[in-house]
């Protein structure tokens, strides 16, 4: 068999006296929505640091299709193909939505300095080609309407979909996303599930959910793991893990309420 996308091999994470990840471990295959949950203090995100590389963990390993990526920053691991989005949102605020997904795409391979200043025909369809894409995914993120707007003055559901976008304009094999449903109405998680599916058959993706709204991961992802106090207490189908006494136990005593409820 081959290699899965993302493995995640006793990965430990500790903040002087605080275990915030636990000898995790865990395996993303490609094509899959891989959904993370847990009630709040579980270490979701903290592990997702920890595989994008924003935060280097205390023991343990990251592998992607197969190599070791232990450490290393996150613009090396977004050119092997691994983008995230975060709870906290990272836009350019005094940019326009358009401008917003060039000045991402403008990061990626293309047309040399030296071209851009002689104006070749080489640099003129790259930089048609860069506007074509960001259009693009304007259009499926149903923001194209938008475009000229700053992002700033966005509403929060839409500044949400233009970070996606811009984890999308890298280009990426394997899609983070950290609580995308966080702040939005019912009608607007349903039309999130929704895209994130038809994202994943348009850019063949491989994604990852961390949410704490657990019947929308329950109806998006194909496997999940659950955490609790750093720990892995369940990994299996979204069946598999509602019927776990461990989770029910955590999310009982957790006080998170029925909504949250597997």
């Amino acid at each position: 068999m081959s290699a899965p996308l993302l493995e995640v091999r006793d990965l430990s994470r500790r903040f002087g006296g605080l275990l915030a990840v636990d000898r995790v471990s865990f395996v993303v295959q490609p094509g899959e929505i891989f959904g993370l949950i847990g009630p709040n203090g579980a270490g979701k995100t903290t592990l997702f640091n920890l595989i994008s590389g924003v935060t280097p963990p205390s023991s343990g390993a990251v592998l992607w299709r197969g190599e070791p990526i232990t450490g290393q920053p996150p613009h090396r691991l977004n050119r092997l193909g691994l983008a995230r989005t975060f709870q906290n949102l990272r836009l350019f605020d005094g940019l326009s939505v358009l401008e917003n997904l060039l000045v991402t795409l403008q990061r990626q391979p293309r047309s040399s300095a030296l071209a851009g200043l002689l104006g070749t025909a080489q640099h003129r369809r790259a930089e048609r080609q860069r506007l074509d894409t960001a259009w693009q995914l304007l259009e499926e993120l149903g923001l194209s309407a938008l475009a000229e707007r700053q992002a700033g003055t966005l509403a929060y559901g839409d500044r949400r979909r233009l970070e996606m976008a811009r984890a999308l304009a890298t280009g990426p094999s394997l899609l983070l996303l950290d609580e995308p449903a966080a702040g939005l109405n019912p009608s607007e998680k349903d039309q999130l599930c929704q895209l994130i599916g038809d994202l994943r058959q348009r850019h063949q993706l491989t994604v990852m959910v961390i949410e704490h709204h657990v019947p929308l991961l329950m109806r998006l992802c194909d496997r999940m793991a659950v955490l609790d106090f750093g720990v892995r207490i369940a990994l299996g189908t979204p069946d598999t893990v509602r019927q776990d006494p461990k989770v029910i136990e955590a999310y009982l005593g957790s006080g998170s309420g029925g909504g949250n409820t597997p």
